[in-house]
């Protein structure tokens, strides 16, 4: 989809469909040449509920009135709401150009909302559809839906416009790469995707490496999950450097390093998962989606920061070969680990890749990872959970959550959890007994892996997939792109 921002004033743009909000206790400031904006106020049929929708027609135009409640209360979350409730109704209208007024007074996170919202909220996933025999989705909207978005304003909303496309464009491309089936999105494709984002982007490189890799770096662990499948496992390193010129080339700025989790299929191992589980374990590689794209969002933007990506690719399945409950591994920092539970893989993965974050220099690390099923059960699929050894790292991790609508809830670490995780035989176990904090002790597992620098885990399994958003209510939502890119923003001062 084309997106650009204008000064020209919506009646005049090339928009077949042109979308207006509506603030509580505040008229339209622009109305039509007849009135009809105002008029449908007065009526009654235009509210400014929060998502309402009325519709006219004027100077040869459609108009769409969208409530957004009160302006104390609006954020880029409940503009990226609006925005979809306008694309909906805009594609029941057969809109081709949309054309957004900026309301007044709205700063660029509401331009964001509304731009994000709008690019969202459009996305089909076609690939598979007959009539797409190329092979592509449709994450960009066209088709026979929208094909361009313009933002109109009195001041020049250039930035902030291209700024919130780039962002939302990378979130559509980690949604392609959530809905692809497990046997199309091998772990082969994923690191495919790497490099392809590599060759795209200046300033970014991939390596993707093989099992004979994490042999070498002794990465038992990670190797432990992927022994069971004949799909060989990928370790991939995404690194971005802003280059000489850049604010980050020489100042004492924290390299970023970002840690994905990518089991492209969860079985659950021998300890297989119920088959009415397993339907949807094609989304267990959401969090490497995140940090693939992400990286190549931070990058298009050109944000003065380093970063150092590491996206653990395997899948967890049954097998001859596989893991057995109880044995016990080594990884690469020398930890012993007891696999009590062949289905707490994703752990195993992230440990090893944790490790290497830090031998390649990250200086702050987040992982994101579709991690335990117990945090769906504590916080269902408003918000992520969020644990971390460091107040003004999750402080900053939590701040970029709430700014860019991938929201997060902090929730505690503590020895008490630390202990539920130590072995009876080895070092670690990667199933506490009984059922208790799951998703803590899990974050407590990861916990030693991030050896005193200043980490936050990221469990996205309540939101990774059919969460309900406006602009997502099925399929992958590509959750945590937005927040690492605005923590990347962050971290770089802006």
């Amino acid at each position: 989809m084309r997106v650009d921002a204008t000064t020209d004033d919506p009646a005049r743009t090339a928009a077949d469909t042109v979308a207006v909000a509506l603030l509580e206790g505040e008229r339209i400031p622009h109305d039509t040449s007849d009135g009809a904006l105002n008029a449908l106020v007065a009526a009654g049929e235009a509210r400014a509920r929060a998502r309402h929708l009325a519709l006219t027609h004027a100077d040869g135009k459609r108009w769409l009135v969208v409530g957004l409640g009160r302006r104390e209360d609006l954020d880029a979350d409940r503009a990226a709401a609006a925005a979809a409730a306008v694309v909906g109704r805009a594609r029941e209208l057969g809109t081709r150009v949309l054309c957004w007024e900026v309301p007044h007074r709205a700063g660029d996170e509401l331009v964001a909302g509304l731009v994000e919202g709008t690019l969202l909220a459009a996305y089909r996933f076609d690939r598979y559809k007959r009539g797409n025999e190329d092979g592509d989705g449709d994450a960009a909207g066209d088709g026979d839906g929208l094909v361009a978005l313009l933002v109109s304003d009195h001041h020049d909303r250039s930035r902030a416009v291209e700024a919130a496309a780039i962002v939302a464009e990378a979130q559509n491309r980690a949604r392609d790469l959530q809905n692809r089936p497990a046997n199309d999105l091998t772990p082969t494709a994923l690191g495919e995707r790497a490099r392809a984002l590599a060759h795209e982007v200046e300033q970014v490189t991939a390596e993707v490496h093989g099992r004979e890799f994490l042999a070498e770096r002794e990465m038992g662990a990670f190797l432990a999950v992927a022994q069971g499948s004949a799909t060989p496992p990928k370790l991939i390193v995404l690194r971005y450097d802003p280059g000489e010129g850049s604010d980050a080339a020489d100042d004492e700025r924290p390299v970023l390093g970002l840690v994905g989790k990518a089991v492209t299929f969860d079985s659950g191992g021998l300890s297989l998962k119920p088959a009415a589980s397993m339907t949807d374990m094609k989304f267990d590689m959401s969090g490497g989606a995140a940090v693939i794209e992400a990286v190549g969002a931070i990058a298009r933007l050109r944000l003065p920061v380093r970063v150092v990506a590491i996206v653990g690719a395997t899948e967890n399945m049954p097998s001859g070969t596989a893991t057995r409950p109880g044995d016990i591994v080594r990884a690469s920092d020398g930890t012993t680990i007891e696999i009590d539970n062949t289905d707490a893989e994703g752990r195993l993965v992230l440990a090893d890749c944790l490790v290497l974050a830090r031998e390649l220099g990250a200086q702050r690390l987040v992982d994101v990872a579709t991690l335990t099923g117990a945090i769906v059960i504590a916080l269902g699929s408003g918000y992520a959970g969020l644990m971390s050894n460091d107040d003004e790292w999750a402080a900053l991790v939590e701040g970029a959550g709430a700014a860019s609508g991938d929201r997060v809830w902090r929730l505690p670490l503590h020895r008490e959890y630390a202990d539920m995780v130590k072995g009876r035989y080895a070092d670690l176990t990667n199933r506490p007994e009984g059922r208790k904090a799951g998703a803590l002790t899990a974050a407590e597992f990861l916990h030693r892996f991030a050896d005193g620098v200043p980490w936050a885990h990221l469990d996205i399994a309540g939101v990774s997939n059919d969460a309900g958003r406006p602009w997502a209510a099925k399929g992958g939502t590509g959750f945590g792109v937005r927040l690492l890119v605005e923590l990347a923003r962050r971290v770089a001062g802006g």
